[in-house]
């Protein structure tokens, strides 16, 4: 579901988020590392993005993502990195709040796992409904048509402004009457 989710939009940070917490579970530690890692990207710089507008009540946090990819770096045993990882999340940690860091710093050097960040139990991705029943396609420019000429004499064919009318061009001939 989750592969599927990011076919359909590959900047949805959470979704990357989300897969990797899931190949952490199933013990895929360079595939949910790499998961992170691009949830990370797609944050582009922002300490964090409120998914409340497209109907998922969560509010994923860069610190939280790079916490999550420490906890991938331990169970890969790459105890250096994760501790890196970690102090960069202490730059993208709200102000002092970050006894939670300092906490699994700790961990990470006496060579514990940590366990990762995940949107809370329970929480779905539901868009309101006014914006689902947008999503029908809709046509604003209309089918096309081709307009012809009805002056029986002009046998002008193209695209151009309007153009001056002449006295008697535009009245049908004798031959069009008969």
């Amino acid at each position: 579901a989750f592969d599927k989710t990011i076919a359909k939009d590959n900047s949805l940070a959470v979704g990357f988020f989300q897969r990797g917490f899931v190949r952490l579970q199933l013990e895929m530690y360079e595939e949910a590392l790499s998961d992170y890692h691009m949830a990370f990207s797609h944050l582009r710089k922002n300490p964090f993005i409120d998914y409340k507008q497209l109907g998922l009540r969560h509010i994923l946090y860069a610190w939280e993502v790079l916490y999550s990819t420490a906890a991938a770096q331990c169970r890969l045993q790459q105890w250096q990195e994760a501790s890196v990882t970690l102090d960069k999340a202490v730059v993208w940690r709200p102000e002092g709040r970050t006894a939670i860091l300092d906490l699994a710093l700790e961990r990470v050097q006496d060579r514990l796992f940590l366990e990762p960040m995940q949107v809370p139990l329970g929480e779905f991705f539901r868009p309101r409904k006014k914006e689902v029943e947008q999503l029908d396609s809709k046509d604003f420019l209309g089918k096309p048509k081709v307009i012809s000429s009805i002056i029986p004499n002009d046998e002008y064919i193209g695209f151009e402004p309007l153009r001056l009318q002449k006295q008697g061009f535009y009245e049908p001939s004798v031959d069009a009457l008969r």
